[in-house]
């Protein structure tokens, strides 16, 4: 199958799938007589894949690797569980330090609410995001 074929069949661009043989991801097809892309059937099952792991945020180099055990025939299921857990331990830390980042903008939000901009000097660049004098350092708006 030709490669706007592939690309209407598994939803990713042509010029996606070159990106991915470039890459490593997809093996280069054989060419027809005149030099066009002759696809496999089974390149679109890999292409669903490769987006189905993206979607579950995996790098194209974690995919690249998962696709060179299977390629080499072994199964990946043991490596995709291991990535999995490490994504997920990402991501609660990651959600962790935005807790942290809504709080602290929440109280900035306080601050601003209280601020009045007339009571500004000129020796400010802005008092909403500056440490007032006595408060610990930070915690945005709290004093001790």
């Amino acid at each position: 199958m030709r490669i706007g074929e592939l690309a209407t069949l598994s939803g990713v661009a042509a010029k996606t799938i070159r990106f991915y043989e470039q890459a490593g991801l997809m093996p280069e097809p054989p060419r027809t007589a005149g030099g066009y892309r002759d696809y496999p059937d089974h390149a679109a099952t890999r292409l669903t894949f490769i987006r189905d792991a993206q979607r579950a945020g995996l790098t194209l180099a974690e995919i690249r690797g998962i696709l060179f055990l299977r390629d080499s025939g072994q199964a990946p299921c043991s490596h995709v569980s291991d990535l999995v857990h490490q994504h997920l331990g990402d991501i609660d830390l990651r959600m962790a330090e935005l807790r942290k980042t809504r709080t602290a903008l929440k109280e900035l939000a306080q601050r601003a609410a209280a601020t009045d901009p007339a009571s500004c000097s000129d020796a400010d660049i802005c008092r909403i995001l500056s440490q007032p004098a006595g408060s610990i350092a930070g915690s945005p708006g709290r004093n001790p």
